[in-house]
């Protein structure tokens, strides 16, 4: 039996409600019709150029096939269509039991702009996305308890394996979320997986294909561009990862590519707890720029100031190629790059410049496997290298352009083993 591939039409200048939103000549005039068409495989949402959807959000919770995805994308011409939730979108977020720290935040109301929740063979593409706070006082914007915002959230929980979620050229910016909430879908784009309702039933609740690429990411809180805190994270303690957790209960296929992120209040990219994950041709700017007294104010008993800019978190083999950071934020952290608990990261062919926390750490005993070669660190600051109690590290190849008052190693994060092979270190004056 051939399926009937429906597309939807909407426009704010041009629609009416009480359309069938079947044609460009009878759009729907509002987001909120969409919530109830019960997509199918091969459907489309598309949104007219020029459209402002204010206090407005869209969830998907239905899912697209290999050869039938479904796409939500614009129509017409002039400027992307823009969608300002501003708050609105709210839904319950729950990993299922405490993280990896007991001071990590699992569970409450966030607010997204778009929420991709069990949906798989999904390509979201060409739109512009905020969600503004209105408060404008510092006080109100620093509260501890605000509210958890996101341009886009991705949830897997009762669906088992999640295939093929696509996110392209989106432009996400002003997303005013709240600066100490790590790991609850909170920041620009962030992908989640939480304890299934009935795990032996509908199998692990993880990804396995997931795209995101050229997109634009500015003014966020508190993540940029994060994939895949898992409620599984129990599963990857220790130092040897054997590719058969992530296989089970990790991620795969996941790229990270031509992404750029700016004045994120915290982290701008990090693929997490996945197998052999891309991340290439990505650029970060002004980042971690909420980590200090003025922004973090209230944590209570929540993690410090701890941001970097590109990085793994308990990834096996993940590779990083032809990223730029620059200009990241000084803090306990505030290096462009970070090896971080994980087993086999590879840095190659990546740029770094007048980054206030150095050029790279290998962060702790349970990041092994390390190799860091044939980067760039143009006039980095407060210490380029950060093997803080890292076993293993490799440094290979790279070329560090230094001003003379800064160290080669960190001041108090240069406690663990690096090996150190035919690198170029040239002193810059300033």
């Amino acid at each position: 039996m051939k399926m009937e591939l429906r597309t939807y039409y909407v426009s704010s200048e041009k629609g009416n409600d009480q359309n069938d939103g079947k044609s460009e000549l009878t759009p729907f005039a509002t987001l909120e019709p969409l919530q109830k068409c019960g997509l199918q495989p091969g459907d489309k949402i598309l949104l007219e150029r020029g459209s402002v959807f204010e206090d407005q959000y869209l969830h998907i919770r239905q899912s697209g096939m290999k050869d039938a995805p479904i796409e939500v994308g614009p129509y017409g011409e002039g400027c992307l269509p823009k969608i300002h939730a501003n708050g609105t979108g709210r839904w319950y977020q729950d990993y299922g039991g405490p993280l990896d720290s007991p001071v990590h935040i699992y569970r409450g109301e966030v607010s997204s702009a778009i929420l991709l929740y069990d949906a798989e063979y999904i390509w979201i593409h060409d739109l512009e996305i905020t969600n503004q706070d209105s408060e404008k006082e510092l006080e109100q914007y620093c509260a501890p308890d605000k509210i958890d915002r996101t341009g886009v959230a991705v949830v897997a929980q009762n669906r088992g394996t999640l295939h093929d979620i696509h996110l392209s050229n989106l432009m996400i910016h002003d997303v005013n979320g709240n600066v100490y909430n790590k790991h609850m879908n909170n920041g620009g784009i962030y992908m989640t997986a939480f304890q299934p309702e009935d795990e032996a039933k509908t199998g692990v609740a993880r990804y396995d294909g997931v795209m995101i690429e050229d997109c634009s990411v500015w003014r966020v809180s508190r993540w940029g561009i994060a994939v895949g805190y898992t409620y599984q994270h129990e599963r990857f303690a220790g130092t040897e990862l054997a590719e058969e957790l992530f296989t089970r209960y990790g991620h795969e296929n996941i790229v990270l590519r031509n992404n750029y992120v700016k004045e994120a209040g915290g982290d701008a990219i990090t693929p997490m707890y996945a197998l052999r994950p891309r991340t290439e041709h990505n650029s970060a700017d002004s980042c971690a720029c909420e980590m200090n007294d003025y922004y973090y104010r209230y944590p209570g008993e929540r993690m410090g100031k701890v941001a970097a800019g590109i990085w793994p978190w308990k990834c096996k083999d993940a590779l990083f190629r032809y990223n730029s950071v620059r200009d990241m934020k000084l803090n306990q952290d505030g290096m462009a790059y970070d090896a971080d608990s994980g087993d086999g990261t590879v840095y190659e062919y990546n740029y770094s410049r007048q980054n206030e926390g150095g050029c790279v750490m290998f962060c702790l005993e349970e990041a092994i496997h390390n190799t860091f070669r044939k980067n760039v660190s143009e006039d980095d600051l407060g210490g380029i290298l950060s093997p803080s109690g890292n076993p293993d590290a490799c440094v290979a190849e790279n070329i560090f352009l230094m001003r003379r008052s800064v160290p080669l190693l960190r001041n108090q994060m240069s406690d663990g083993s690096v090996t150190l092979e035919k690198n170029q270190i040239v002193i810059i004056e300033k």
